[in-house]
């Protein structure tokens, strides 16, 4: 009789759905929208990742510019070649102040200083890879070289 009383209790009170575990792959940080939308630090840029960048890669919604001089090579998919001391002088090549731009160069130094310049032009979507190609090619993304 207790049985079937506690098996009517639990009935009646119902089971809650278990919420699904967010899948492994794909976490929140890489999807490109949420990565996209971080806040930039105190220099006004934010830094990304090799991992970051490369799932932001396939679905490219940005502009990829490579500051590094002199040329000792490029990640796929980049869209312009502006040496990091002359950005000032190409503002006309790159894309609305507002639009998303990922800078890169050989370590990280170079961008930095690119991705700060562009900040004090107004430049409000700003992305700088950590690491640059030395790190992506480090962690066994292909690093291409044009020469």
């Amino acid at each position: 009789m207790c049985a079937v009383a506690l098996m009517l209790l639990l009935a009646a009170c119902g089971r809650a759905e278990p919420t699904p575990a967010p899948a492994l792959d794909t976490p929140a940080a890489s999807q490109p929208d949420a990565l996209l939308a971080r806040s930039p630090n105190a220099a006004g840029y934010v830094d990304i990742t090799i991992d970051e960048l490369a799932s932001l890669l396939a679905q490219k919604e940005f502009t990829l510019v490579n500051v590094h001089i002199p040329y000792e090579g490029e990640l796929p998919q980049t869209d312009l070649f502006i040496p990091f001391d002359e950005i000032e002088d190409h503002l006309a090549q790159l894309p609305a102040k507002d639009a998303p731009i990922v800078l890169y160069c050989r370590s990280g130094r170079m961008s930095t200083d690119a991705a700060e310049v562009l900040f004090g032009l107004g430049y409000t979507n700003l992305y700088e890879l950590d690491g640059g190609f030395n790190a992506w090619a480090a962690a066994g993304y292909e690093l291409l070289d044009e020469r």
